[in-house]
């Protein structure tokens, strides 16, 4: 292997142009004779037995070119980043310059961690909202309780919208009864709108023991055996019942929680809210403080590093939705989308995530935040009793590194954090958010990311 040249790019990349020389390459294409000729067919020789110059004749000197090249470029581009010095942070793009009996010759262009000018990271303001808690707000919250105990009675009057009707019902297309369209002793809430457009609208005004026709029209989008028909229903009303609201006292209190009075109660439900509310203020202050450390930041982030950690978020979410029941193609099914859609949607938040965790290490560089033995083992602890595992499942399934780095990028989260003071955050922050950067609104805190697994990839990918 041999570096032709070394040429910085744009946005913190570098093209290498590589040579793999001939020798190498012509065992490479050996390798791939030898691999490939099992599934080639020659007239007068057996299956796999044919000779490399015979495939050749027949089929081009170039024949077992792109099996070579897929062989011998990974390890010739690792060496040649080694060699560079650089670290390389996303996946590289390849071109063939040139490939034949004088070896290959290719370019290879490389994400390399970028460098940031941090800008200033302590003493950012931010507002932060004063959890206030209303009369209604407390209403609010107690309808829940209210609903679940709420009970349906039956009336002798006239159904209206609100009550649950108890029918019989029998659905009929030319005088011929339908298959599904029958049901018995069938509880239907007026106004939810659980029966096609129509029907639940009809049945206001029955009393119990009335009967109706129904003319009925299926929508137009319904299945197919019924979709835009003209139908009838026949209809008896059982029984009409209304919900009844339960008295909200002090017994009710007791009834639905641990206390004995409706005012303590009431003084929970606002407490809960106060906690939810002040909470929900911590966490917006504290994204906007890490939304200004990104936009101080002034650094040229590679598509490479990106990409990489766009395959990281969708490992990831095949992985909670296979933990769901659901492989990443019943969700696009499902969805009605394409996984490029999906993927394309996650790239301002993988964007982000990037964003965040540069901005962060170089904090922790600044601040030359390290990371003990003890706390390495404290978090590994930590996450055995959060997973429910032993130590050594952790140990086993993240690497030391991934751990220290997440723990030194919070660390300087915290400190950036603890910095930052109450008040109105400064326009220049706010005006010198890039295009990029509005678009890539979201995920804010870095993630934990599992070790690696070794696989077979069409591109070779660094850490």
């Amino acid at each position: 292997m041999n570096v032709k040249s070394v040429e910085k790019q744009e946005k913190s990349t570098v093209e290498l142009t590589i040579q793999v020389e001939a020798d190498a390459f012509e065992a490479a294409v050996q390798k791939a004779y030898e691999k490939d000729r099992k599934s080639i067919s020659v007239p007068g020789f057996r299956k796999g037995k044919a000779p490399r110059k015979i495939i050749e004749g027949m089929y081009g000197t170039g024949v077992f070119y792109e099996e070579a090249i897929n062989q011998v470029y990974p390890g010739a581009y690792a060496q040649a980043v080694e060699e560079q010095k650089l670290d390389d942070v996303g996946y590289p793009k390849i071109e063939i310059v040139e490939v034949g009996k004088d070896g290959l010759t290719f370019k290879a262009l490389v994400s390399v961690r970028p460098e940031v000018k941090l800008g200033t990271y302590k003493g950012l303001t931010a507002a932060k909202d004063v959890a206030k808690v209303t009369d209604k707000d407390v209403d609010e919250e107690l309808k829940p309780y209210i609903d679940r105990a709420t009970r349906l009675v039956s009336v002798d009057r006239a159904a209206q919208n609100g009550d649950t009707v108890v029918i019989d019902f029998e659905g009929f297309d030319n005088g011929e009864a339908f298959e599904g369209g029958k049901g018995e002793n069938y509880d239907l809430k007026l106004g939810s709108g659980s029966f096609v457009p129509g029907f639940e609208e009809q049945i206001v005004g029955l009393k119990a023991g009335d009967e109706k026709e129904l003319n009925i029209t299926f929508p137009e989008d319904y299945h197919a055996e019924l979709a835009g028909k003209a139908v009838v229903f026949k209809v008896k009303d059982k029984e009409v019942k209304e919900p009844q609201a339960p008295v909200v006292d002090d017994e009710f209190a007791k009834d639905v929680s641990e206390f004995e009075n409706l005012a303590d109660f009431r003084k929970s439900l606002a407490d809960r809210i106060t906690e939810r509310r002040t909470k929900q203020a911590e966490a917006d202050f504290d994204n906007q403080i890490m939304e200004q450390l990104v936009e101080n930041m002034e650094c040229e982030i590679p598509d490479g590093m990106v990409d990489v950690q766009l395959d990281r978020m969708m490992e990831n979410y095949a992985m909670e939705l296979q933990s769901q029941g659901f492989s990443m193609e019943d969700y696009q099914k499902m969805m009605g989308v394409s996984g490029d859609v999906i993927r394309d949607s996650a790239r301002p938040s993988a964007l982000r995530q990037v964003q965040m965790q540069l901005a962060l290490t170089a904090v922790a560089d600044a601040e030359n935040i390290k990371i003990s033995d003890d706390e390495l083992e404290a978090e590994v602890n930590r996450l055995a009793e959060q997973y429910k595992i032993k130590p050594e499942q952790v140990k086993a399934a993240v690497n030391d590194a991934d751990l220290i780095r997440d723990l030194r990028l919070r660390k300087a989260s915290d400190l950036v954090i603890a910095e930052a003071k109450v008040g109105k955050a400064k326009k220049k922050a706010a005006a010198k958010k890039t295009e990029k950067a509005e678009e890539a609104e979201g995920e804010e805190k870095p993630k934990r990311t599992r070790k690696k697994k070794t696989e077979e990839t069409e591109e070779p990918k660094a850490e």
